[in-house]
């Protein structure tokens, strides 16, 4: 019973770190821009954090599974473009987005065969994928963006409820689901065994691999619907867009508390950790930092994170040592 309540409290501190860093990126850029901390820029963070929400959301499967996912910036690109694509080629907007997704589908059905049957690590097998589906996108429309001028599709990218972008409810509302699904059911469970230590997961009568198929799809298909709000948000669909949107979703999960090694996190860390690195992005624009800046400063947020990462690993082992040893 006090080796739970340890734990709660040992969670409840990390995402009050979390917090603090939040309050503490806010009042930095709020004194540098005092237009950082206004009701419209909020909802521009919250906007702009929507994307690399919903594929931080499949980044906290995979990584809490052990496995990774460098190719969700060329999925959401090709998605937006092929939607954009057939819609211009006359597709009903509705069963353009059912193809696209279905596409998506079988991009991640690729990469779970990559790594369940090929064995390839997950780095180098979505690193494959990453490739292969960003140069899809650029053939597939001649490496030209493709207008949108559906009315259904651009509604997409307009429409609010309650003054807030439909974007971000679909954020919100993928979060408390899938965060629901991670943390009440069976499947979250066996996502957090298989992390944990496969083989003991596979002798407990869990099926590693179905669960990693299933943990790739869903990545796949939360990437098609932002890669095609995306593209409603920009009136067109754009080969080239998304560059690095995995490199974002990774900082935010791992800044969330997800270990990189796999086994631990929850969603509402992951949440935190969308909003501390799109409040921090959001600020270096508005002051002003140069661009090339930015990958520096991602850069040392990312390193940040991991650091942190390895201090709560540590920290971990040694209270489990703790506890063992008081058993004995």
């Amino acid at each position: 019973m006090n080796e739970k309540k340890t734990h709660r409290l040992h969670i409840s501190g990390d995402k009050l770190v979390l917090l603090c860093a939040i309050i503490a990126v806010f009042i930095l850029f709020t004194m540098l821009n005092k237009n950082f901390f206004s009701f419209q820029n909020i909802i521009n963070i919250l906007v702009a954090a929507s994307l690399v929400g919903l594929v931080a959301i499949g980044h906290t499967y995979l990584i809490i599974a052990g496995q990774n996912d460098l190719s969700p910036g060329s999925v959401a690109a090709f998605s937006g473009t092929m939607a954009a694509l057939l819609v211009s080629m006359g597709v009903p907007f509705f069963a353009a987005v059912l193809i696209t997704i279905a596409f998506a589908i079988l991009i991640g059905l690729f990469n779970a065969f990559m790594v369940n049957k090929i064995h390839l690590e997950a780095f180098i097998a979505t690193l494959v994928t990453q490739s292969i589906i960003r140069g899809a996108a650029y053939i597939i429309c001649d490496g030209k963006p493709v207008a949108i001028s559906n009315k259904a599709f651009l509604s997409l990218g307009k429409l609010r409820f309650l003054n807030i972008p439909l974007s971000v409810w679909i954020m919100l509302v993928c979060i408390l689901i899938f965060g629901i699904i991670l943390s009440k059911t069976k499947f979250g469970r066996s996502v957090y065994a298989i992390g944990g230590n496969q083989d003991a997961a596979r002798l407990a009568g869990l099926n590693p691999k179905r669960i990693i198929t299933v943990s790739y799809v869903m990545m796949g298909i939360l990437c098609a619907i932002g890669g095609i709000i995306f593209a409603a948000r920009m009136n067109s669909g754009q080969p080239a867009a998304n560059v690095n949107l995995e490199f974002d979703a990774i900082t935010a999960v791992i800044l969330g508390g997800v270990s990189f090694v796999g086994g631990v996190g929850d969603m509402f860390g992951t949440f935190l950790g969308i909003i501390l690195i799109q409040a921090f992005n959001t600020g270096l624009i508005m002051v002003e930092v140069p661009t090339f800046w930015h990958y520096v400063a991602r850069g040392g947020l990312l390193l940040f994170a991991l650091t942190s990462d390895y201090l709560r690993k540590q920290k971990r082992e040694k209270d489990l040592l703790a506890a063992s040893m008081k058993n004995l």
